[in-house]
């Protein structure tokens, strides 16, 4: 029932039948769009910046190997470190099902050695069971830069791409404009909950882009679709073909997203809880809050604006408002009354 129900709901908002106003309360979504970059752009800093992971930060890495089913209390490790180190934070955190990660500023070589006896002594295994290495932030320096230059030539092809495809510098503005909304909470939510950054992050951040850019351009040809002269004819404003586009593909975007954040929810649950595997982690969570944050904008952000860009364009303003001015002059003729001839 449920099912036919939102089949039915589907054939209903592609004939216009039913319909959501996404463009015509744009100011409204600007205006949650606008708190929700402003919350994701203040509220790092006040939490103290950003959590970087050692790639960028740089420092020493410990793992302790310990047997399957052992005893594998962080507050152990902790506690070795601060024997070391009275003053750090490290980061201590269980990776599979029987190793414990341990990281910390840079070490020297006589604090490495005896932090490596006390995480032996502390968790009962032979020190060979405890590996040391030392990663420099040059690496993470590296791959930023890189992530950087890979930004801006994908957001410039992707624009160059959209303005021949369609035709219209305006469509690329406001997917430009929808892509950096995501990147921007994306990252907001990482540094306002603390989820640690790491280049494997950094990798999903950039895989994001992708995905919202593919949505938008489903959106977007069908309102090309809906815009073209031989399709309005005078039956529609500009905005109102536009919002019916966005109607018309809703369903299909709500499935899209749905289908596209199902696996990546199961990697997330797989690789933070049953494997304990970093990397899958931050991908995917990455990916799980870009993939919502990207559906949002696709229907809220980038169709409304687009909109906007091009409700002020002479020849759609011309038209809008003799089509608006033809409906009130027909709603005025079958308001008025009529005179009986007799």
């Amino acid at each position: 029932m449920a099912k036919r129900s939102f089949s039915q709901l589907g054939n209903d908002l592609y004939t216009g039948e039913k319909s959501f106003n996404f463009v015509g309360k744009r100011k409204t979504w600007y205006l949650i769009a606008a708190i929700a970059i402003a919350i994701s752009i203040i509220g790092p800093f006040l939490r103290g910046g950003f959590s970087l992971g050692i790639e960028f930060t740089g420092g020493s890495q410990f793992q302790v190997h310990t047997q399957a089913g052992q005893d594998r209390d962080l507050s152990r490790a902790t506690a070795a470190v601060k024997e070391v180190l009275p003053n750090s934070e490290p980061r201590v955190t269980h990776v599979g099902q029987s190793d414990i990660q341990v990281q910390t500023e840079q070490l020297e070589t006589a604090e490495s050695d005896k932090l490596r006896g006390l995480l032996a002594e502390a968790y009962g295994v032979d020190e060979s069971e405890v590996t040391a290495s030392y990663i420099g932030a040059v690496w993470g320096q590296d791959v930023t830069r890189q992530a950087i230059i890979a930004l801006v030539v994908f957001l410039a092809f992707a624009a160059l791409v959209m303005t021949v495809y369609f035709r219209t510098w305006k469509m690329s503005l406001a997917a430009l404009t929808a892509l950096m909304h995501d990147l921007i909470i994306t990252a907001g939510i990482y540094g306002i909950s603390g989820f640690e950054i790491t280049p494997a992050a950094v990798l999903g951040f950039l895989t994001i882009l992708g995905y919202s850019l593919y949505d938008t351009v489903v959106v977007f040809d069908k309102i090309r679709e809906n815009t073209k002269p031989e399709q309005m004819e005078g039956r529609r404003t500009f905005a109102e073909a536009v919002n019916l586009a966005v109607n018309q593909t809703l369903v299909r975007s709500i499935n899209t997203s749905v289908v596209a954040i199902l696996p990546v929810a199961s990697i997330l649950f797989i690789g933070a809880f049953v494997l304990g595997a970093g990397t899958l982690r931050d991908i995917a969570l990455a990916l799980f809050i870009g993939i919502l944050v990207g559906a949002y904008s696709t229907i809220f952000i980038a169709a409304p604006v687009y909109a906007q860009l091009r409700a002020g364009e002479p020849k759609i303003k011309k038209a809008d408002e003799h089509l608006l001015e033809q409906r009130a002059k027909a709603s005025s003729d079958s308001a008025a009354p009529v005179t009986a001839v007799g």
